[in-house]
């Protein structure tokens, strides 16, 4: 895999800020009943992919940066927190958390293999560093793409998710 840059973090970690803002603002427009319906996602409802989108980051910013892993075990992962204000206090320190650690990534930790145990697989594993990055990038944008789903299908209003549609000089 080719190197990806700091900048390339950045970047992303802005877009993952103003996507989550977007996200979190339609979602609070929805009934308690809504966040936790069934609406047949690979996690079920709202609540649980939210959840299971901030466990993820936890779990992939705890190799990254060396700080907190996620709360909850693996098998929890969609019940990391337990209530949506919970959630949307949590989701905006972690993209706190990511933005502060790509504005202090080299281009030298994007090198190289990371290493870590997998508890789900019961194996150790490593992969490219740069993989590694791109993976939690994309793995966000995934099951954003499901909460935005299941907010159409609500009858909810979204935003635009294009990349190039991300104001300029955005920020938390």
């Amino acid at each position: 895999m080719g190197m990806i840059t700091p900048e390339y973090c950045q970047m992303m970690a802005r877009y993952n800020a103003w996507q989550n803002a977007q996200m979190r603002a339609a979602c609070e427009t929805l009934t308690e009943a809504e966040l936790r319906a069934d609406r047949g996602a690979f996690f079920g409802s709202v609540m649980a992919t939210l959840n299971h989108i901030l466990w993820g980051d936890t779990l992939w910013m705890g190799r990254f940066d060396g700080g907190d892993a996620p709360s909850v075990p693996a098998k929890q992962h969609a019940e990391i927190c337990a209530t949506f204000a919970i959630w949307a206090q949590e989701r905006l320190r972690m993209d706190q958390r990511i933005m502060r650690w790509s504005d202090h990534v080299t281009l030298e930790s994007l090198g190289g293999d990371l290493r870590w145990y997998a508890q789900m697989l019961d194996k150790d594993m490593h992969k490219p560093m740069a993989q590694c990055v791109v993976g939690l990038f994309n793995h966000q944008t995934h099951h954003r793409g499901q909460v935005h789903a299941m907010l159409t299908g609500f009858g909810r209003k979204t935003e635009d998710t294009d990349l190039v549609l991300m104001p300029d000089g955005f920020d938390l």
